[in-house]
């Protein structure tokens, strides 16, 4: 029970790694605002953690926009009085080089992985404050340190979370809040079984993202879900400012 009364709050978790990170949230003992911008999955990942005998919040948000954020806090405000975790997890990746990128595709990744990250930063840390501190753990990856073909936009989103995340930590913890991020490598979920899927190839295509990792297979959201919780729990005290790298060895090839 790390989290036993913890209001939490943890973006993009109506699936995947989200979904992964509010369920042991919960079974931690933590009260969990699940936001997503597709309601219906919001709303399925709270009747599971409700189903389990915890408490949970659906919250419908875009992570992108100002006023939508600020709504999601107000919600989990008005239910709980307070935030003690935020994890902003919700992103996504686009296939593409610098050169085969879009300007919109380039503005709209920047709105969500970065722009969310700020935003959701931006509003709960005025709220942390006057509850006297809390925690933010933000969903970087291992990309931030290190490149990979064909994800020029990603990577450079991803970079700017590790980067916003040392700065915050040096602004914010004379007001109690400690915030670090997680760099992750390849976790299985649906979104890289509908890429698979999708392949001409899908065995080639998951052989090829296995062997990204030197343990040579993917990790799984549950497995990273744990390093979310160590980073939101009282064990990681002496911890702010830090990129966790949590990858399967893939940067020490």
């Amino acid at each position: 029970m790390r989290l036993k009364d913890k209001i939490c709050l943890i973006t993009g978790a109506g699936s995947g790694i989200g979904r992964a990170i509010a369920l042991l949230f919960a079974e931690e003992g933590g009260v969990v605002g699940v936001a997503d911008i597709d309601g219906d999955s919001a709303r399925g990942t709270t009747a599971e953690i409700e189903k389990a005998g915890g408490i949970a919040l659906a919250v419908t948000a875009d992570v992108s926009d100002g006023g939508s954020v600020q709504a999601m806090l107000k919600a989990v405000m008005d239910a709980h009085g307070r935030i003690d975790v935020l994890v902003n997890n919700a992103g996504f990746g686009i296939k593409a080089t610098v050169e085969e990128t879009s300007e919109e595709d380039w503005e709209r990744i920047n709105r969500v992985n970065l722009g969310g990250v700020f935003l959701g930063c931006k509003y709960a840390i005025p709220l942390m404050r006057k509850g006297g501190g809390g925690v933010i753990v933000n969903n970087a990856s291992v990309t931030a340190i290190m490149g990979i073909r064909d994800r020029a936009a990603y990577c450079a989103t991803k970079g700017g979370v590790a980067a916003l995340t040392r700065a915050m930590a040096i602004d914010h913890w004379p007001d109690g809040i400690r915030i670090n991020a997680i760099g992750a490598g390849t976790i299985e979920t649906a979104y890289h079984k509908a890429m698979f899927d999708a392949s001409d190839d899908p065995a080639g295509l998951r052989k090829e993202f296995e062997q990204r990792q030197l343990m040579g297979r993917m990790g799984t959201p549950h497995e990273l879900a744990k390093a979310f919780l160590f980073l939101a729990c009282d064990e990681s005290s002496f911890s702010t400012g830090s990129l966790m790298i949590v990858d399967g060895g893939m940067s020490s090839l």
